[in-house]
């Protein structure tokens, strides 16, 4: 039944693609062959492995089928996962199902006898990531976040590089500025910034392991005199600074606290000063946080409008410089993120990081490739001014 549900419900909506799916060795097809806006590869083959594959999708969604990759229900065959969930999200199915009430009231009743059965654990499998996850599909710099694509062959240390730099260049630094970095991970571009533009600074984290292994990196750089970084919540920062910068930190600022973040932002920066905040937002009238992130990688994270962005500005009187939507970079970092982890997962615990954990991390790297290309995701970049008579460049860096 679920499965008849299903792919009725694909055959109708994939107007770009043709989708195959296999089980038991029997092949059925659904949608339509490669149209304009759609991927131009009509091979993508669904092999489904155990039936409840069906049932999980149409109960749960994304999170169904995050699921049902880790538990080895199905694989994908003539091209890649992140391709399938492309033309999942090029379709728009979500539209698609609110157009057809009867097909949305089946999959309504599916879920309510999912959930009555128990089958749908809202139960996180907590995992204690280690260093040694982010040294396998990072690059050198330990950047946790999206770079910078200048030429189709920069290396992934390269498009990072192109980023901590570009971020510099917008925040105007010079020798002597005291810079602030707001959620500063292993603490990369403050290294950057205090080896190349001759700064000093302070870096603030919440996770222990960023803080330790990027002070030790830090004294081996010869920078503990001009660099730290402190584990501690933004809102206990203290002291005055000329720039401020916070990349990847506003999507886990719950959207209570926003006020907060900037006022803090405002607090810490001095009558001259400059700070951009780099954020995963979103396009979309409404922000539908999605349930296998929610649940596995980053949970109570938030993909910011920038309408909400712009309002904390304004209302703390803030003179916004610039506004860059990067997420096609961010596309491209996840590749790199991807091709990383499946060539070195054979160096980690297995252990620790089990078959399980592997195919859940493959997926939520997978859904970002699709969902940079192909979703109303975003990634901005916004530069803004403490002094609104600021003078200001006449052109992007």
């Amino acid at each position: 039944m679920r499965k008849h549900v299903l792919l009725q419900l694909l055959d109708q909506s994939l107007e770009t693609n043709c989708l195959h799916f296999e089980q038991n060795g029997q092949r059925q097809s659904v949608g339509r062959r490669s149209r304009p806006g759609g991927l131009a590869n009509d091979d993508l083959t669904v092999v489904v492995h155990r039936p409840r594959f069906f049932d999980r999708v149409i109960a749960a969604g994304n999170l169904g089928l995050g699921e049902s990759y880790m538990d080895g229900d199905f694989e994908v065959r003539g091209g890649q996962l992140h391709e399938f969930l492309s033309i999942l999200l090029i379709n728009r199915l979500d539209r698609a199902l609110r157009a057809r009430p009867l097909a949305a009231a089946r999959i309504a009743l599916s879920q309510l006898l999912y959930r009555l059965r128990g089958k749908a654990s809202n139960v996180k499998r907590h995992y204690d990531i280690g260093i040694d996850l982010f040294r396998n599909f990072l690059d050198p710099t330990l950047s946790y976040s999206c770079g910078y694509l200048k030429d189709p062959n920069d290396s992934l240390q390269q498009m990072q590089i192109n980023k901590i730099d570009r971020i510099c260049r917008k925040l105007r630094l010079q020798p002597g500025q005291r810079l602030l970095d707001i959620g500063c991970g292993f603490g990369g571009l403050l290294i950057h910034a205090a080896q190349c533009y001759g700064v000093s600074g302070v870096g603030v984290t919440l996770s222990r392991d960023h803080c330790r292994f990027g002070n030790q990196e830090i004294e081996q750089q010869g920078l503990a005199d001009r660099i730290q970084i402190h584990y501690q919540d933004f809102n206990e920062v203290r002291g005055s600074y000329d720039r401020v910068v916070s990349v990847g930190m506003m999507e886990h600022v719950p959207r209570a606290e926003y006020r907060r973040y900037f006022g803090k932002i405002h607090q810490a920066l001095n009558a001259d000063g400059i700070a951009l905040v780099h954020a995963i937002g979103t396009n979309a009238e409404r922000n539908r946080h999605d349930p296998f992130i929610q649940k596995y990688i980053f949970p109570s994270s938030n993909q910011p409008r920038l309408s909400e962005i712009a309002l904390q500005l304004e209302q703390h009187g803030f003179a916004i410089a610039d506004v860059e939507n990067m997420v096609r970079h961010y596309g491209h970092t996840v590749r790199h993120w991807l091709k990383n982890f499946q060539q070195n997962y054979s160096r980690l615990d297995h252990s620790h990081y089990d078959r399980r954990f592997k195919r859940m991390w493959e997926y939520y790297l997978h859904c970002g490739i699709a969902a940079a290309f192909y979703s109303n995701s975003t990634l901005y970049q916004v530069l803004f001014y403490k002094n609104t008579a600021a003078d200001m460049p006449l052109r992007r860096v």
